[in-house]
């Protein structure tokens, strides 16, 4: 078994990927990994649009580099879009919650599964929050209400090296009682 803290430790954003496709089977094992992410009341409230061909990752690259932002984005071999889907929550708890209460976490441990199996298969991945949702929606056939939880840019790093991560120190964030 691996060592998850080390795989942790490995995973960062890339901002500059290498000229290298990604296979399709490394993928659809990174679109396995968000899949099986928990959820609460077993809801999954996602869904996954997979750009692999060329030309569509180069149009998509085109919505998530607007007004000069993320020029790297060029570069990606593939992006992954996680849209969030209604959640279905059991009738005892859908009676005292909204049916999207748990969602977002949801979405974000899908996201982070995601990011973390790339890491491990030697991919690199990078996480966007500025592009141009409407284009983007239109390209990829996502209808206007749909609401985008996570942009996500694979390939394979340029550069390899870990580096060193930036983080609050634990004893700042961490209270026991």
């Amino acid at each position: 078994m691996n060592d998850f803290l080390e795989l942790a430790k490995r995973r960062q954003t890339c901002r500059e990927f290498a000229d290298r496709p990604v296979e399709h089977e490394k993928l659809a094992k990174c679109v396995e990994a968000a899949r099986l992410a928990p959820s609460g009341c077993n809801a999954q409230p996602w869904s996954f649009v997979v750009v692999e061909s060329p030309d569509m990752v180069g149009k998509a690259a085109e919505c998530v580099a607007m007004n000069g932002m993320n020029p790297y984005a060029a570069q990606a071999k593939a992006f992954v879009v996680i849209l969030e889907e209604h959640a279905k929550l059991m009738p005892q708890i859908a009676c005292m919650l909204d049916s999207q209460y748990f969602a977002k976490g949801d979405l974000g441990a899908a996201a982070a599964y995601f990011c973390l199996e790339a890491e491990s298969q030697g991919l690199g991945t990078c996480q966007f929050g500025i592009y141009d949702r409407p284009k983007l929606g239109q390209l990829l056939g996502i209808p206007e209400h749909k609401q985008y939880a996570a942009l996500i840019g694979i390939g394979y790093p340029a550069n390899p090296e870990v580096r060193i991560k930036q983080r609050k120190p634990l004893d700042q964030l961490v209270r026991s009682v």
